[in-house]
């Protein structure tokens, strides 16, 4: 086989939805993605209208670069994720940017589904 690379910069697909972006790289069999969500962005608010479901039905297994993402799971359950952690998230959550530093997060599953309007 041969090696493959790619680089965030030339994303292989982009999905732009209010205060956020994914970009999307396929590589390796598998789809990758950096979601950048700027101060403001909710889940519920910004996402939800394209998603057409109550909470994000897309499960996570993400790594955090930067800014403060909290989570709400459908359980109640709450949760700040913050730089340098990798989260696992199950499908039924709500989630927002904390503070005035942009969210980036590297998302190994559930970005191919995700803001697909």
């Amino acid at each position: 086989m041969d090696y493959e690379q790619q680089d965030f910069a030339d994303p292989t697909e982009t999905r732009e939805f209010p205060n956020g972006r994914l970009d999307l790289l396929r590589i390796g069999g598998a789809d990758i993605g950096r979601l950048t969500l700027a101060p403001g962005w909710r889940w519920s608010t910004d996402v939800k209208p394209a998603a057409g479901t109550e909470l994000c039905e897309a499960p996570h297994f993400q790594y955090h670069v930067s800014g403060t993402l909290r989570v709400r799971t459908a359980d109640g359950t709450e949760f700040d994720a913050v730089p340098g952690q990798v989260t696992a998230l199950p499908s039924g959550h709500d989630a927002w940017v904390v503070g005035d530093d942009p969210v980036v997060v590297v998302d190994w599953w559930g970005a191919s589904e995700y803001a697909k309007g």
